[in-house]
């Protein structure tokens, strides 16, 4: 088995027995726990809409756009996963704060849809 203790993390070939992300400040988690809670938010309020509106039964076409949402927000949770884990170099955090925009805005994409918003 490997020995997870020495990684070289990118660096030139020498061993680093640094932690990955360091120590976690009380700022990172508190801006982690409302990013993640307004996107997890605004995709249940998408959920749900696709559902009741216009009317019920609901449109084939609004279930499937919700599907797709929930498809991209899967594999933003799979790299959330492996970040948490330590799999993930730092700089991929900016990417999953891309990926939570891109969902928001296709969410507000959707809902403006959902509502016959013109």
């Amino acid at each position: 088995m490997d020995d997870f203790t020495t990684r070289t993390y990118g660096t030139s070939g020498g061993l680093d027995n640094r932690p990955l992300f360091g120590e976690t400040s009380a700022r990172d988690r508190i801006i982690n726990l409302a990013v993640g809670g307004f996107t997890s938010l605004v995709v249940l309020v998408t959920v749900i809409s696709s559902f009741v509106f216009p009317s019920l039964p609901p449109r084939p076409l609004n279930v499937f756009f919700a599907v797709c949402i929930l498809l991209a927000c899967g594999s933003t949770i799979v790299l959330i996963f492996w970040y948490r884990q330590g799999d993930l170099e730092p700089k991929f955090r900016k990417l999953i704060y891309y990926m939570l925009a891109c969902i928001v805005l296709l969410c507000l994409c959707a809902n403006l849809y959902f509502h016959d918003v013109t």
